[in-house]
């Protein structure tokens, strides 16, 4: 069976929301679960380990560590959505409004910082 991307993160949202301590995620039996019990620190540092793996795998031109390395980027990266009440599906319309719009021109647009 072949899943849509959108269907397959979808689903791995609704997972990972089930795992919020609010929702009575168990972190004695969750990887996830005790991720998010333990705060946006816990989560926000794999984030930036996962990316520099991501970083060191395509340095090394690894094919299969660097899928290996996206995936987990990806799926910390969805455990912070979940932490924040957002879906990749709003990230997947932020991608889709993007599409077609040059990166110089998007990043233009955005309000200084």
């Amino acid at each position: 069976m072949t899943l849509d991307t959108q269907t397959l993160l979808a689903r791995l949202a609704d997972t990972l929301e089930s795992r919020l301590p609010s929702k009575g995620g168990d972190p004695g039996s969750s990887y996830t679960a005790k991720l998010l019990a333990r705060g946006p620190d816990a989560f926000l540092k794999k984030i930036g380990e996962e990316a520099t793996e991501l970083v060191m795998a395509a340095k090394d031109n690894a094919p299969d560590r660097i899928v290996a390395e996206t995936a987990d980027l990806w799926f910390h990266t969805l455990v912070a959505l979940a932490h924040y009440g957002l879906r990749p599906e709003q990230v997947l319309a932020e991608l889709a409004r993007r599409e077609g719009t040059s990166g110089l021109t998007e990043k233009a647009s955005r309000p200084a910082s």
